[in-house]
């Protein structure tokens, strides 16, 4: 059977064609000549597989769109402290290329604006690394996003670099305040070779989906960087990353997104799926006017607003019962689906408000897809206090959905992968 998203992703394009509102971006002769009809979409899951429809292989400079991953990069290689002390986090409400520093310090309000870019660039790699290979370690990182070795666009990066003087002079004034360390025309000539690394649609949308998958490209498996990394990078791109327009982004579409000048868009819906589009006409924000359309046709479509709750999923206690009888008698409590915060509650609070009477209890896991970092806290502190009441605790679980299983001081569990081992002559 042919799946129907690529069908889905070409409707949605035909449903846009027709607009011809806005403009390419025309302080920038190339991007200024660039086809303006193309048009183009592509959708990567977090198990590695990549739809697209359209113009899908036409290849454009990634402009701003480096610029979360760059600071992911950037806080990959210097750490948090270090990063946040030259760069903030608080959204502008300026265009990308208004100079917003604090007063006083200098800092640049966030990295998805100009100013901020320019100083994650230099942030990259090590300490003491050259302006040429900290750019190499950016081409390398960028790489390791899409699964595949991008290209600088020579003529774009040159065509950019000659008109680059608002970005001069944001590095200058970067410079003054001590922001950054070296000269500004060294780092605004590194951070334009970023911006014009050439990928296409196919591209954007695997290394949407990166950030989606907690850092680890879907495709090659590669880990590219923490998921501790990717969560300040989505909010960020959540509260930043489309300017002065991200407050109506955020209300009306509800994605982490980025967009570029050269027209393309990405949107990374955490475990889910990564989302990019390309079209080179753009509005008054420098965002592409299709692609908004796209991804806001996405979410009414697909459900993708971040506030859009789902439905609570059924109880995470499947059943509870009593298996044999006598001195071997166990109660098993079985459990299902993807367990976190609140569900990892409801166990603890099912063993508060109806204590075992049975010596030996079992927790199955069975029907349990997954189970998250405070959700295995909570179920390990439980086994560790039902084990200090003077029970004997087994867990069920035959998929290793709790691996290393250690209750802390005092606690106790036996892990079966299977609830006859307990020989108490039923199945969960």
């Amino acid at each position: 059977m042919r799946s129907p998203i690529p069908d889905y992703l070409a409707e949605a394009l035909r449903s846009v064609e027709a607009d011809q509102s806005g403009a390419t971006a025309d302080y920038i002769p190339e991007l200024a000549d660039a086809d303006p009809d193309l048009l183009a979409a592509g959708l990567c899951t977090v198990d590695g597989h990549v739809y697209s429809a359209g113009d899908a292989g036409v290849e454009f400079s990634i402009q701003s769109i480096s610029k979360p991953f760059v600071c992911a990069l950037a806080l990959a290689d210097r750490g948090f402290d270090a990063v946040l002390e030259k760069v903030g986090v608080e959204p502008s409400g300026d265009a990308f290329n208004e100079i917003s520093l604090e007063p006083g310090s200098g800092r640049p309000l966030n990295p998805m604006i100009n100013a901020g870019a320019i100083t994650t660039h230099t942030l990259a790699g090590p300490e003491e690394a050259t302006p040429e290979a900290r750019v190499e370690r950016i081409i390398d990182g960028l790489s390791a996003f899409a699964g595949r070795r991008l290209q600088v666009d020579e003529s774009v990066y040159h065509s950019e670099l000659s008109h680059a003087y608002r970005n001069r002079a944001l590095a200058n004034m970067l410079r003054a305040h001590d922001i950054i360390g070296e000269d500004p025309l060294v780092a605004v000539a590194g951070y334009t070779r970023q911006c014009s690394l050439l990928v296409n649609v196919d591209d954007l949308a695997v290394m949407a989906a990166t950030l989606a998958n907690r850092g680890i490209n879907p495709v090659t498996g590669a880990p590219v960087v923490s998921a501790k990394v990717v969560r300040q990078t989505l909010s960020v791109m959540a509260t930043c990353g489309m300017y002065d327009g991200a407050g109506d982004w955020m209300t009306r579409v509800g994605v982490p997104a980025k967009s570029g000048v050269a027209g393309g868009l990405i949107g990374a819906l955490p475990g889910q799926a990564g989302i990019a589009t390309f079209s080179p006409r753009l509005d008054r924000h420098g965002n592409s006017v299709r692609g908004v359309e796209l991804f806001e046709r996405f979410t009414a479509d697909m459900g993708m607003h971040l506030m859009e709750v789902p439905p609570a999923a059924p109880a995470v206690i499947r059943d509870r019962r009593v298996l044999g009888a006598g001195h071997g008698k166990v109660l098993l409590l079985a459990l299902q689906g993807d367990i976190r915060f609140a569900g990892g509650e409801r166990v603890a609070r099912e063993f508060q408000e109806r204590p075992p009477a049975e010596k030996r209890v079992a927790i199955s896991l069975r029907r349990v897809s997954s189970v998250d970092d405070v959700a295995r806290r909570m179920l390990l502190e439980a086994v560790r206090r039902l084990t200090l009441d003077g029970h004997d605790v087994y867990l069920i679980d035959p998929d290793t959905v709790l691996p290393d299983p250690e209750p802390g001081t005092g606690g106790r569990v036996t892990v079966y992968r299977h609830v006859d081992e307990l020989e108490a002559g039923s199945d969960d």
